[in-house]
């Protein structure tokens, strides 16, 4: 008779500090896909889905780089498991991109004249006062803010 192969996934130590957390982001994140998206745009109904899944990005990436409260395998995990975004992480290590929203607000082929997104700009060299990016919803996140 075959082995039956099951999906146990084994976490990594410290994993029990931070699933709650992450718990209560991925529940917003269902109610978030699952908010009716009546009289809005197009896009605004993808900026929760968006923030949220910054904002798990962010909890993750402060834990580790900043905090060092977890362990580079528990990190690991969370990035292979999909909790965080690896690229956005690996554009917040460098330097101009620390409070990046998401990664097309710098991709230049969604732009008008391969430009970035408008939320990128720093405040004081903004034309008009208060803007919001059209993909994710952000008022501004340059580094120079």
């Amino acid at each position: 008779m075959p082995k039956i192969k099951t999906s146990r996934v084994k976490y990594p130590e410290g994993w029990e500090l931070i699933e709650p957390t992450l718990h209560d982001l991925e529940a917003k994140m269902r109610e978030a896909e699952n908010d009716p998206h009546d009289g809005k745009r197009k896009c605004e109904a993808l900026w929760p889905i968006f923030r949220i899944s910054h904002q798990k990005s962010r909890y993750i990436y402060d834990l580790y780089y900043r905090r060092k409260e977890i362990s580079k395998e528990l990190y690991e995990f969370c990035l292979d498991q999909g909790y965080a975004d690896r690229n956005l992480i690996a554009k917040w290590k460098k330097p101009g991109y620390e409070r990046l929203c998401c990664l097309r607000c710098m991709q230049t082929r969604d732009h008008n004249f391969a430009t970035t997104c408008v939320c990128r700009v720093p405040k004081h060299l903004r034309e008009e006062k208060v803007i919001e990016c059209v993909h994710c919803g952000c008022r501004g996140c340059a580094s120079g803010d």
